[in-house]
């Protein structure tokens, strides 16, 4: 070989190996940060050092290739922490994140992480792994913003934790918004979508796929091998609002809500698998549209009713709209086993306006089976257009299809998947495949980020005795789940107490009266976090300030994104009368109640109402508690309506409120004359009211106002003594 040859064929060797090496950079500061990225290419890993990176808006774009994407990373998984005002964006091809946490703070922005830099330059071809989205909330309840956003093509978002979303808007969406978004092909795969509280509205959805808009688009997206573990947000759990996409191998663990084809044609639903395990309004498939496919899906114990049912097949609205509801039409449903549930709706949703009956549709080999005999199959309207063909029920009495029914005694038993099937080989072919696998939870998400799960520990018992700020005190320094227990004797309160953190204040059992009384304008005040359970106490009003607007349990006067509880029991309140408005508990705007109950308690001189949940009044569907309970209670002398709840609004999005009223006494209530009510009970756009067994005495009515959905009022076995009858009606006739 000749010299020049020589040197020729060491330079290309050389930048041969240049051009194919990867430099990994460890950055310790934001500055260090994007001067990586500034210099990264295909292959290059950049590694943030472990800690708290606060305020980071990060930005990745770059170009990798198919086997040499461009990766940021955590330097140990798990242990750098996005934190304050932060967020992330992926723009360019071929970029892969994983091992950051998104925690204590929010997103400045629309979103905490995006897959686009800005409109037009989206990612294609990148992933986000092994990442975690743990109540990075927006301080402001309905201030709207997203988890994740996926725009551009062929991206995948797996084995990510993203749980406790508080805000408005949904955990994560998929947009459509510019050809460069449609026909994506995007994977959601193998992620625990955790527990969703309860928003009260609409818009808390764990996942949506496109818009109205651009719901005849396709998008073409996969969701398989997901957990939505207690995603609770609002009715839907998935919204489908697109074209083409699959939904497969998933499992719903107690989720109130549904699978939702709300808009789009020709999903594929299939291998699902919903465990409502009794939980109240947990639900399925809510099928609207055409084209689709839903098969092989197992759905056992489900509670839910109408639009939030185990299984729910719509009318349409004719000629309908993008944003309403489009006819089914040619939808396939086969293979699906249905097993101890609650309601199944065909035809949901009939009315005047969604009168599109379903057309050109089959329902065949599912299997229907519920214990008791009882029958779950409602029908709203012609069902006609569905052919029935070859399903199971267990000996179901009314039945109401006659057709493509067997209707005899069935046999169950449990296999090794744990789920029910039918014995005999005449149903072999009914319900779902004996090899449909069941999601195990530990596939999902990340093995380095603990899941929440149900089980609590022993709560510690901390003994309070009367002296100044002792009870204020203990309550500051207790733990979450702490018991105050409180010897006998008067309590004098000087300061609010703020309860951020789950926590029971109890009377010693047997030892004597334990009394409060408080100088501040509230006893209690309910904060993020903050759940109280009030046992065995006489409550007192009578050192309170004189001014309007005393309460002896409020919330925070400021937004809200956690949801909280309150639990009264065994309790006396009276003295509620130092002016002309003092209630017993207050809410703010923007505050939401998963529970209040109150048992076995007496309410006596209170010149506001007991339970004030009256502050979302701007009518968008929005309410201040969900699950409201009392039984066994009395009030009298009340100047207000004992319960005062709104929910204004046209809004189907939504389960609540529900109103339970049962074995109690209510005297003299509601004749303040600044009572604007004029009732002893509001409840208007209440969804289940149940007011029963109860003794009215000279009290004002009840009233009652329905505004949206199919409301459920049930008044009966209540006395009337010198009180009117209830008052029921619409909101355009209330």
């Amino acid at each position: 070989m000749s010299y020049r040859k020589f040197l020729v064929a060491s330079a290309l060797a050389i930048f041969g190996a240049a051009s194919t090496s990867a430099a990994e950079t460890l950055v310790t500061n934001q500055e260090e940060y994007r001067d990586a990225v500034a210099r990264a290419g295909p292959g290059d890993v950049i590694v943030l050092a472990n800690g708290v990176w606060r305020d980071f808006e990060i930005l990745l774009v770059g170009n990798g290739k198919p086997e040499r994407p461009i990766t940021l990373t955590a330097e140990t998984k798990g242990q750098v922490i996005i934190s304050g005002q932060s967020n992330l964006r992926l723009a360019g091809s071929h970029l892969v994140v994983s091992g950051l946490v998104f925690r204590d703070g929010y997103t400045p922005t629309s979103a905490v992480i995006s897959f686009r830099r800005t409109k037009g330059e989206p990612a294609n071809h990148s992933r986000v792994t092994e990442t975690v989205i743990d109540r990075f909330n927006n301080p402001e309840r309905h201030e709207i913003d997203f988890w994740v956003l996926m725009f551009g093509r062929h991206n995948r978002f797996d084995h990510n934790h993203v749980e406790g979303k508080g805000n408005l808007g949904g955990t994560m969406a998929v947009r459509l918004d510019g050809e460069e978004n449609q026909q994506n092909h995007h994977r959601i795969d193998h992620n625990y979508f955790g527990p969703r509280p309860i928003l009260g509205s609409n818009g808390g959805e764990t996942l949506r796929i496109g818009t109205s808009h651009y719901s005849l688009t396709d998008s073409l997206t996969v969701v398989e091998n997901n957990v939505f573990d207690r995603c609770d947000g609002e009715l839907e759990i998935i919204s489908n609002k697109s074209g083409g996409n699959t939904f497969r191998g998933n499992l719903f663990l107690e989720s109130r809500g549904t699978l939702t084809m709300r808009h789009g044609n020709n999903a594929v639903v299939e291998d699902n698998v919903f465990l409502g395990n009794g939980v109240p309004n947990t639900g399925g498939i809510r099928v609207i549209n055409k084209g689709h496919v839903v098969r092989n899906n197992y759905l056992h114990g489900l509670t839910g009713y109408r639009f939030g049912a185990a299984f729910t097949v719509m009318n349409g609205v004719p000629d309908s709209p993008l944003n309403r509801y489009h006819q089914v039409e040619d939808v396939l449903m086969e293979n699906n086993s249905i097993i101890q549930c609650d309601y199944i709706e065909m035809a949901g949703g009939s009315d005047e306006e969604r009168s599109a009956t379903p057309i050109d549709s089959r329902f065949r080999s599912n299997l229907v089976f519920n214990r008791d005999g009882n029958n779950v199959i409602r029908v709203h309207d012609d069902i006609s257009g569905i052919a029935f063909k070859g399903n199971a029920a267990n000996a179901v009495d009314d039945l109401p299809v006659k057709s493509g029914f067997s209707n005899s005694p069935i046999e169950m038993q449990q296999a090794a998947n744990g789920l029910w099937y039918p014995v005999g080989d005449d149903l072999a072919s009914i319900g779902v495949r004996t090899d449909l696998n069941v999601l195990d939870k530990d596939d999902t998400g990340v093995a380095w980020y603990p899941k929440p799960g149900s089980s609590r520990a022993t709560p510690p018992t901390i003994l309070v005795t009367p002296g100044e700020d002792s009870l204020f005190d203990a309550a500051r320094r207790a733990d979450a789940g702490s018991i105050l227990e409180l010897a006998p004797g008067d309590y004098r309160v000087r300061k609010t107490i703020v309860i951020e953190r789950p926590l029971t204040i109890k009377a010693a059992q047997g030892r004597g009266t334990v009394r409060l009384e408080f100088e501040r304008p509230a006893l209690f005040e309910l904060d993020d976090g903050g759940r109280l359970e009030l046992s065995g106490l006489e409550i007192s009003g009578a050192a309170s300030p004189d001014m309007s607007g005393n309460s002896v349990v409020r919330t925070s006067r400021y937004s809200m994104t956690s949801n909280y509880g309150l639990v009264v029991d065994d309790c006396s309140v009276s003295d509620l009368d130092v002016n002309y408005l003092f209630n017993f508990f207050l809410v703010a705007k923007n505050t939401f109640a998963d529970e209040i109950r109150i048992t076995r308690s007496e309410f006596s001189d209170i010149t506001g109402s007991v339970l004030a949940l009256s502050r979302e009044i701007d009518d968008l569907g929005r309410y201040n508690g969900e699950e409201i309970s009392v039984v066994d209670s009395r009030f009298s002398n009340i100047g207000g309506a004992v319960f005062d709840i709104y929910r204004g609004g046209t809004d189907e999005s939504t389960f609540g409120p529900r109103l339970e009223l049962r074995s109690s006494v209510l005297e003299s209530v509601g004749h303040n004359a600044r009572n604007k009510t004029a009732a002893s009970i509001r409840l208007l756009g209440v969804q289940v009211a149940d007011i029963h067994d109860n003794e009215f005495i000279d009290s004002r009515p009840i009233r009652v106002t329905h505004t949206v959905g199919d409301p459920i009022t049930r008044i009966g076995g209540n006395r009337f003594t010198g009180t009117p009858e209830p008052i029921v009606g619409e909101i355009s006739n209330p």
